[in-house]
């Protein structure tokens, strides 16, 4: 057993569901070995962190989390389109209404582009109210202190005290998480549909400009089959956090009972903990939520499948998400064998793209950047794929911004590396700013209206599809 998963253990065994079969399989979970997991200092008071975090109050509710599930089930059988956008890592410091409202404003003017491009509606999923833990790849950093983890596990500051572990920093996650999330609520709701805001600058007195114009001007008198609802996700990766308040779900996806999480509507494995073999695998078979994985460009077609066969045991439309991250130089060469593998299944996934974080890279002076001409050479190479064998690109995985950020190369305005220390405020990853955001919603719309033509053609010819 790691030491971190020993506070969870108790949990469960304190009697945190009403089935004795699923604690029992959820201990078995954590028993399996966990990457990426704190070593805290003093176990004892892990454990008494975690025995808070059972009976505290939940982050979403319930019925939010089955009516997502049926909103992806319509993404995942080629009806609606997924947007998840937002920051690479939360801060507790970011949690101000004036962040919140400029990341959710972000997502909301996205949403309303891409939904008037392709007359589907859009399903907006925030990177929010709970991505407090990184998964990182050295355990310490250049000055030999403790790696950052997030501030659910430690502090950015430079001082061996502020890196040590504590996981006290799990309950002030928890409540960070949960003004996130009243703050989101309220904010989403009251962000105009207003696609004017945020129209890039650099379109202004171009020749392109006047089509974005009369397209805003269009979205604004028909907003098009966009969502209200905000829906809100996270990597599931600190387990002492993400398994405390597990409870049993209210409804179902099979004929078993399974967990449900309080935290997050949605939940995804990343790259780095998706071992077939490992707890974080082992726990989301237990969850009513629906589920991600990240898969990169070492994932095999097999691996692909059998990830589909644990987590979907009984093909369930949109319960799962496989959320590619290949980078744009393979995305081409790896991926179509993995989606006519998992296609053969009979298992409708949701097919999203992450093109961020296989394109990253660092520059001579250490600073971890992208290029927007490589993200959206991604997102280009994922939709040629789906498009050559006839399955539908699902969705889109952004790390982005509404603030004006210099974080990420390239876009319209073409930053260059002298320009990324004007304002380089990202807590681990880059994100895209929101002049380079609107500008690849723009690309990504004529994408996606491409993608749903020849659908639609032929479900004109064939009689509508089957909704179910």
């Amino acid at each position: 057993m790691t030491r971190s998963s020993e506070a969870a253990h108790g949990a469960v065994r304190g009697g945190n569901t009403r089935e004795p079969r699923l604690a029992d399989r959820l201990a078995a979970a954590l028993d399996r070995p966990a990457a990426q997991q704190p070593e805290w200092p003093d176990p004892a008071r892990a454990r008494t962190a975690v025995e808070l975090l059972r009976t505290a109050p939940p982050i979403v509710a319930e019925s939010e989390t089955a009516q997502l599930s049926e909103q992806l089930a319509a993404v995942a059988r080629g009806q609606a389109f997924l947007l998840q956008s937002g920051d690479c890592a939360e801060t507790f410091a970011e949690t101000t209404e004036s962040h919140l409202r400029a990341n959710l404003g972000l997502l909301k003017r996205m949403s309303l582009h891409l939904a008037h491009a392709a007359g589907l509606p859009v399903v907006p999923l925030a990177r929010m109210a709970g991505q407090y833990a990184k998964p990182r790849s050295q355990s310490v950093d250049a000055d030999g202190l403790p790696v950052y983890r997030g501030d659910m596990v430690n502090s950015a500051e430079r001082t061996l005290a502020a890196r040590t572990c504590d996981p006290d920093r799990m309950l002030r996650a928890h409540g960070h998480a949960a003004r996130a999330m009243t703050l989101a609520r309220r904010a989403y709701a009251q962000e105009p549909a207003n696609p004017h805001t945020g129209l890039p600058s650099y379109l202004q007195g171009t020749p392109g400009g006047g089509r974005f114009v009369r397209t805003a001007e269009e979205i604004g008198r028909d907003p098009g089959p966009s969502s209200e609802q905000l829906y809100v996700g996270h990597e599931m990766l600190l387990l002492d956090y993400e398994c405390a308040p597990l409870h049993t779900a209210g409804f179902t996806i099979g004929p078993e009972p399974l967990l449900v999480s309080p935290l997050a509507h949605f939940l995804w494995i990343g790259e780095r903990t998706r071992g077939l073999g490992d707890a974080h695998l082992a726990v989301a078979e237990l969850l009513a939520n629906p589920i991600g994985v990240k898969i990169g460009p070492s994932t095999t077609p097999e691996e692909a499948v059998e990830y589909v066969r644990r987590l979907d045991p009984y093909a369930t439309p949109g319960r799962l998400t496989l959320i590619s991250r290949m980078g744009h130089s393979q995305v081409r060469e790896v991926l179509p064998p993995i989606v006519e593998k998992v296609t053969s299944t009979g298992h409708q996934v949701v097919w999203q793209c992450d093109a961020m974080h296989g394109n990253s890279r660092t520059t001579p002076d250490g600073r971890k950047t992208r290029h927007y001409d490589d993200i959206v050479a991604e997102i280009y190479g994922f939709f040629d794929v789906h498009r050559t064998l006839g399955t539908h690109p699902g969705g889109l995985h952004l790390e982005a911004t509404g603030e004006d950020v210099t974080e990420c190369l390239g876009g319209a305005r073409g930053l260059g590396e002298a320009d990324l220390s004007a304002r380089y405020r990202t807590a681990c990853d880059p994100r895209l700013n929101e002049e380079q955001s609107m500008e690849l919603a723009f690309t990504v719309a004529d994408l996606l209206a491409e993608a749903i033509r020849p659908a639609a053609q032929q479900v004109t010819s064939a009689g509508p599809r089957n909704p179910r």
